[in-house]
């Protein structure tokens, strides 16, 4: 009985054996892949989401500087239609054609020499900037701000050059040396008007400066004379008593005594 019932069940645990299939090789993997998948997948939704924050925090940082005015009006005067100005104007003026391109060149030099003026700008306050953030004097906001606009400012000169030289081949390798130039003329200029006008406070203060002076020294002079008119009468004295001294001394009287002794 017992034999026959142990024949039995090991005959049903070889037919469950052989009902049960192996598993293949990519369903072995199924797990891994699937965990991977979650993961990578909820790193890149993590990172969107950062940078996300990230883009959105710096557009509402506020600018490092003023709009660029002169960018504009280049703008403006680059994509200025000539159909549109014609019709506005008067039937009397002459009609626009198209915009010289002397006035366009201008209008690009003026936006170089405002980039030139900032990059100055940036180049001043980027080591102050860098020692008050090491110190923790200024917090991260500030310094996202100061990068966002050298990066504005780095694609800003690239589209100078590539303007200029779009007006003339090798303009774009000298237009910011000009620009340079005409910085550092109305920098001169505008030292020299300052100069100009603290003229008038200067020249009032140097003839104070003067007067005093002229007084102060007539008025050593004055107490240098007093003393000097007493001088002589004191000295004359005491030459008048040394003359005496010496008049009246006993060896003049001895000589004296003998010429009259010869004379007898």
């Amino acid at each position: 009985m017992n034999n026959a019932t142990n024949s039995s069940s090991n005959s049903t645990y070889e037919g469950w054996q052989a009902q049960q299939a192996p598993k293949s090789f990519w369903t072995n993997l199924t797990l891994p892949i699937l965990y991977l998948t979650i993961l990578i997948g909820s790193l890149y939704t993590f990172s969107s989401l950062y940078r996300k924050r990230q883009i959105s925090a710096a557009a509402k940082l506020e600018n490092w500087f003023p709009p660029h005015k002169q960018r504009d009006v280049y703008l403006s005067l680059l994509h200025l239609d000539p159909a549109e100005a014609s019709e506005s104007a008067d039937g009397g003026e002459k009609k626009l054609k198209q915009v010289p391109d002397s006035v366009l060149k201008a209008a690009l030099l003026r936006r170089a020499l405002e980039d030139i003026q900032r990059i100055v700008q940036l180049r001043g306050a980027k080591p102050a900037l860098q020692t008050l953030l090491q110190r923790g004097s200024v917090g991260d906001e500030l310094w996202q701000r100061f990068s966002r606009a050298e990066k504005e400012l780095e694609e800003e000169i690239k589209d100078v050059v590539n303007e200029a030289s779009a007006f003339a081949p090798n303009w774009g390798q000298t237009i910011f040396q000009s620009a340079n130039e005409i910085n550092q003329n109305n920098l001169l200029k505008e030292r020299v008007a300052e100069i100009q006008a603290q003229l008038d406070a200067e020249k009032a203060w140097w003839e104070n400066r003067r007067a005093g002076i002229q007084s102060d020294f007539m008025k050593e002079l004055e107490t240098d004379s007093k003393p000097a008119e007493a001088a002589p009468r004191k000295t004359g004295s005491s030459d008048e008593d040394t003359v005496l001294v010496e008049a009246g001394g006993p060896a003049q009287q001895q000589g004296t005594v003998k010429k009259k002794k010869g004379k007898k």
